[in-house]
């Protein structure tokens, strides 16, 4: 996901990640209490549990939290959610694909489609972009877990179908039947990963010169500062030079 990643690059640069912590957790508190309530509250026996308990883990949420989020679950009194997906345009043809948790439908396919036409956009119909992505099995680790020849190796030992290294890190991919083979294998080797979920890797990305670039950030960093908003993808390429800029 070079797009996604680049987008990761620039808010670390901006310093933006401590500004956005609290709203952050109420994300992934959101996200364990619906994976929970959908299946079994043990995330040895829940992939999609264990998947949202790994990313809160990532983001240093306390252990009691994450606890709070599991036991809402059983509760009468916890919310309940819609999963949906989102797809739509951005600046320069950008296909995006946004994932959702929502107790207030109208209030989020309203303020997503504003998002976007404020960007030069256009939402769009469920599956108008989606075919442009692969939806595969995503393992995430920190840099300095291994060199690019390590991991590339372990990967491959493991069964993976492509891995991606880069100053953010490792991204593994595995088809959505074996990644959490993949995952297990890599993490007896390098310890819990930072991700381990499904996601929309796109097939092809498009080159996006710096005006539209701005544009196109702008969109993401809207979607993504959403209480609503789970995960933003895109299929996009910037340049290091906009990237710094930006940042």
């Amino acid at each position: 996901m070079a797009g996604h990643s680049q987008f990761k690059n620039i808010m670390h640069r901006k310093g933006r990640q401590d500004a956005m912590k609290s709203k952050l957790f109420g994300k992934l508190a959101r996200e364990i209490t619906v994976a929970a309530k959908l299946g079994l509250p043990d995330p040895a026996m829940n992939a999609r549990l264990r998947a949202a308990i790994i990313a809160a883990r990532a983001e240093n949420m306390s252990k009691d939290s994450i606890d709070r989020a599991i036991k809402k679950a059983a509760g009468n009194d916890a919310e309940t959610y819609d999963e949906i997906r989102y797809e739509g345009y951005g600046p320069a043809g950008v296909a995006v694909i946004v994932e959702v948790l929502t107790d207030n439908r109208n209030r989020t396919a309203s303020d997503v489609r504003s998002y976007f036409t404020k960007s030069g956009g256009n939402l769009a119909e469920t599956g108008a972009v989606s075919f442009m992505f692969d939806r595969v099995g995503a393992v995430e680790f920190a840099p300095e877990v291994a060199t690019a020849d390590a991991m590339l190796e372990a990967a491959i030992d493991a069964g993976a179908d492509d891995v991606v290294s880069s100053e953010a890190g490792h991204e593994i991919y595995a088809s959505q039947e074996t990644y959490r083979d993949v995952a297990k294998a890599l993490e007896a080797k390098f310890g819990e990963p930072k991700k381990a979920a499904l996601v929309w890797k796109p097939q092809n990305s498009i080159a996006v010169d710096d005006e539209q670039a701005e544009k196109l950030f702008r969109l993401i960093e809207s979607l993504e500062e959403h209480d609503d908003v789970q995960h933003v993808y895109a299929n996009f390429e910037v340049s290091e030079a906009a990237m710094a800029k930006m940042a």
